[in-house]
């Protein structure tokens, strides 16, 4: 794939994702619709991965053209054969949109139970599984970007939130490193981090922000944090 220059900017010559297959991990939370759909109407190929066969089945449904595939993101024998699915169904991917996450909190320190951290820590777990899995397709990628959403609290984190917010900053560190592999192999890809202190309402904000993902330079977008708010 290449890039189509435009002497007239607008809108669909920003976003550079005409032809373009983006993978959003996550794809059937409120969220993940509204992402997926931003996509698809910015011109570009949306894989979308779900644990729920039913889920994904409504969601393809909902937004015609969108490809379903069924993966545990936790496990990585699944995420390896979720690649090889991927690769022999569309190619490589340019980029992926990790959706996979919730929330457990309450009860202080003493109530940060070892379940709740389990349950959280699954968004972590998918979100290494899948960037190792989808690395070499986004390095190659003229334009290739992974994106995540973390939250405020990292930045301000309490007591009730501490499992929470020790995997969102795990996540967040993540981001970081694999900025600065994106930037030693190259300045094509980038890997942007998106706070909100939540996300409920903010779906359509955070969809249009990831399509302007491919408006700008990869250079200019690696390890950037960026808040969200209403």
């Amino acid at each position: 794939m290449t890039d189509q220059p435009s002497d007239t900017p607008g809108p669909s010559d920003a976003t550079r994702l005409a032809g373009r297959t983006v993978l959003i991990a996550g794809a059937t939370s409120a969220s993940g619709r509204a992402v997926a759909r931003a996509l698809l109407d910015a011109g570009a190929r949306v894989v979308a991965v779900g644990s729920d066969e039913g889920r994904l089945e409504a969601l393809e449904a909902e937004l015609p053209g969108v490809i379903g595939e069924r993966a545990d993101l936790t496990d990585g024998d699944d995420v390896l054969e979720l690649a090889m699915r991927v690769h022999a169904r569309v190619g490589d991917v340019d980029g992926v949109v990790h959706l996979v996450g919730g929330w457990r909190g309450g009860g202080g320190i003493a109530g940060q139970t070892e379940e709740d951290y389990r349950v959280l820590d699954r968004s972590f777990t998918a979100l290494r599984y899948v960037s190792r899995a989808f690395w070499d397709d986004l390095v190659g990628s003229p334009a290739g970007r992974i994106a995540i959403v973390s939250s405020t609290t990292v930045e301000r984190p309490t007591a009730g939130g501490a499992n929470y917010t020790a995997v969102k900053a795990a996540s967040e560190s993540w981001m970081r490193s694999l900025a600065q592999g994106f930037g030693k192999a190259g300045d094509t890809a980038a890997a942007v981090t998106f706070r909100v202190q939540a996300l409920a309402g903010l779906e359509e904000r955070l969809a249009a922000d990831v399509v302007e993902l491919w408006a700008a330079d990869a250079a200019e977008l690696n390890g950037r944090v960026e808040t969200l708010s209403a």
